[in-house]
């Protein structure tokens, strides 16, 4: 039986470290707003099912639909963000593009909607401005550092 107690030599001192290192160094080089990626997450999710949540599924079953396609987009964008953040922080665009059309939209896609999908839209819509001029300012500033 293999002694599980005995203590392992330090990974400092295996040959592929520095590479190792390097890679990760690279990865995670313009990770500065890695704590973004995950409100970006949560906002998208609570966006596609916030009609539930809200119980508007049958007054406004326009923007049902609506807010779990955008719900679902904003989702996948911050998964974007997480898994190739040096090539998705260039869409940070469309975080803003999909907030300002989540504050629009319950007069274009809704009918007569009432205070409650109006404010959770706008909500939304300016919580994804935000975050995602976030994204975007630190996509310009690591670009400006390469």
């Amino acid at each position: 039986m293999a002694n599980v107690s005995h203590p392992r030599g330090d990974i400092s001192s295996h040959p592929d470290a520095p590479e190792m290192r390097e890679r990760y160094d690279r990865m995670l080089g313009g990770r500065d707003v890695a704590l973004v990626d995950g409100p970006v997450f949560l906002l998208g999710l609570y966006c596609a099912v916030s009609p539930w949540i809200l119980h508007y599924t049958t007054s406004q079953p326009a923007l049902m639909t609506h807010n779990l396609i955008v719900g679902i987009a904003i989702g996948l964008l911050a998964l974007g963000f997480t898994a190739a953040p040096a090539r998705m922080y260039g869409l940070s665009w469309a975080m803003g593009a999909l907030g300002v059309w989540m504050i629009v939209s319950p007069w274009i896609v809704g009918t007569d909607p009432d205070a409650g999908v109006i404010w959770n839209n706008v909500v939304i819509g300016a919580l994804a401005v935000i975050l995602g001029a976030a994204c975007a300012a630190t996509a310009a500033r690591s670009t400006r550092r390469a």
